[in-house]
């Protein structure tokens, strides 16, 4: 187990540093000039050359690379140009309006999902599983932002339950939660639906059948406790993309998360606040994933981590 975790976070350090470089390549190839978005409407050449001095953008790609890996490596993402403040301060205040949304959506997606992927199982080839199995892919094939203006539409406008915008209260939660929830409930249900529809006609549950296991126990418990592990996986590698920033979600609600923050900063080519956002959404991606593997063991005692067994 330590190899393994040793292995894995050496592994992440890597990908990290490989997906924060990439973007720091890519953002300073993209056309457009971050000193024009903070110089006056009458600027002239001379003030532009003096607020990229300014911004630290004035030398060749490469210096400014190696300048930057030099404050990554101490731990200075840059100072944002739009907050004037430590970019990673600025992100880290964010992040927790997107954990908290990719938990609410989560949690929302396994409790719909996991009795209605079993639901459609056991009742494979039917006329109710086939209408529940389309009005899945309709889920599936609505752009969020449609969700959203839907949702917004109907519980704030025209019946005003529930707040249209930002996180003054839990009841803002609602419906970024559920618009976000959407599409999972539809991948992860039909999914499961598959994996309850093999297990259930598996021969070790024909067995158990036999010898009086009631058939709650065998669905619940057998079932789908062999199902767990490709279920856990999609549930973790969804959540982490949540964690990336569930951009046109937190756009369409003004939610105050790292998705409506990334869009800021395209906006104003603000690149320490760009980086220092691929960053840390990058590592709680990873770290999601990590957490995921690790828990394989106790759902499945056959699974050994970082161990090959060869027979």
């Amino acid at each position: 187990m330590t190899t393994y975790l040793i292995k894995r976070l050496g592994q992440s350090a890597l990908v990290i540093l490989l997906t924060v470089s990439t973007v720091f390549v890519l953002i300073r190839m993209a056309p457009g000039d971050p000193a024009a978005a903070f110089a006056p409407p009458n600027a002239t050449t001379e003030d532009l050359a003096l607020i990229r001095t300014q911004l630290g953008l004035d030398g060749s790609i490469t210096s400014q690379y190696f300048t930057f890996l030099g404050q990554l490596f101490t731990g200075d993402l840059g100072t944002s140009y739009s907050f004037r403040a430590p970019a990673f301060d600025v992100v880290l205040d964010r992040v927790p309006y997107t954990i908290t949304l990719a938990l609410a959506a989560i949690a929302l997606t396994a409790v719909v999902a996991l009795p209605l992927g079993i639901w459609m199982a056991r009742r494979a080839d039917t006329a109710r599983e086939t209408g529940a199995n389309i009005a899945g892919v309709a889920a599936q094939s609505m752009p969020e932002f449609w969700s959203g203006v839907m949702l917004l539409t109907v519980f704030s406008v025209l019946l005003p339950v529930l707040p249209s915008s930002g996180f003054t209260t839990w009841g803002g939660l609602v419906l970024p939660a559920v618009t976000v929830a959407l599409l999972q409930v539809a991948l992860i249900s039909r999914l499961v639906r598959r994996e309850m529809v093999a297990n259930l006609t598996a021969p070790y549950l024909t067995v158990a059948r036999a010898h009086g296991i009631p058939e709650r126990r065998l669905v619940w418990g057998y079932a789908l406790g062999n199902s767990a592990i490709p279920v856990l996986t999609a549930l973790g590698t969804r959540f982490a993309a949540m964690l990336n920033g569930v951009v046109v979600v937190e756009v369409v609600f003004s939610w105050p998360g790292v998705g409506s923050l990334v869009v800021r900063a395209l906006e104003t080519r603000d690149y320490p606040l760009i980086q220092a956002t691929v960053l840390v959404t990058a590592a709680l991606a990873i770290l999601a994933q990590l957490l995921i593997d690790l828990l394989y063991p106790l759902l499945d005692p056959r699974v050994r981590l970082g161990k090959a067994t060869a027979r």
